[in-house]
């Protein structure tokens, strides 16, 4: 069949028409953001994480984790001692730790930035924690290539091999040692000990010795004179 004019016109019509309507169909709309990051979910799914668990809870440690993920724009990044980590520690490190030294050891394993693993080989060296002490603020260093990094606090080196979560704002890598601050667990300076008592005699008694000594001497003289001399008078009486 032919097409008439009248045709022609009614389908431009129509095209014109579903074009602009597919033209004001509104976009899908974005993705809405996630809830707050729920940090002990990551370490529970990872399944080997009860010691640390407590010892964030205990600290109250978590509630400062938690608080500063989901305010901060920086986003975080969290070094998790497994718990084989903690069992390898010597007995009773961290007993003998005080409350205020276990809180500096969990920040010791935190960075107040998001890294991925391999943005870690691009840092500039020491990186800080969120532990400070006296001497300021304690850092850890990085170093390997491609996918390797290694950890170090100076009596420990750790190397990263995975991720138990890496999407902003937080990334967790489990490591296999607990990372020890020299700060706590370094070599202690020797505490000063008391100065040894002198053996050198005392000056004023060694002068005052040869003193009472020569005074004595003196008086033993005199009375020797004396009795002599009563001898020689005695002596030229009865003669």
């Amino acid at each position: 069949m032919a097409t008439t004019p009248l045709s022609f016109f009614l389908l431009s019509l129509l095209l014109s028409l579903s074009l602009a309507a597919q033209a004001q169909t509104p976009a899908a709309p974005a993705p809405t953001p996630s809830g707050p990051v729920n940090f002990t979910a990551v370490l529970e799914k990872g399944g080997q994480f009860v010691t640390l668990i407590r010892l964030l809870n205990k600290t109250q440690t978590l509630n400062q984790i938690d608080n500063q993920l989901n305010s901060s724009s920086e986003g975080m990044t969290v070094f998790a001692p497994t718990d084989n980590a903690f069992n390898n520690l010597k007995a009773g490190a961290l007993n003998d730790l005080s409350q205020q030294e276990q809180v500096q050891l969990l920040q010791y394993h935190i960075l107040a930035k998001f890294y991925t693993m391999s943005s870690l080989l691009l840092v500039s060296n020491p990186v800080p924690t969120q532990a400070s002490g006296p001497d300021g603020v304690w850092g850890l260093n990085f170093t390997g290539q491609s996918s390797q990094v290694n950890v170090s606090t100076g009596l420990v080196v750790v190397q990263i091999n995975n991720a138990l979560r890496q999407d902003f704002p937080l990334a967790v890598y489990p490591v296999d040692k607990v990372l020890l601050p020299e700060a706590l667990f370094g070599v202690k300076p020797p505490s000063a000990s008391p100065p040894a008592p002198s053996s050198k005699p005392n000056a004023t008694a060694a002068a005052a010795g040869p003193t009472t000594d020569n005074s004595s001497a003196g008086g033993r003289n005199v009375a020797l004179g004396l009795v002599v001399g009563l001898g020689l008078v005695c002596i030229g009486i009865l003669s």
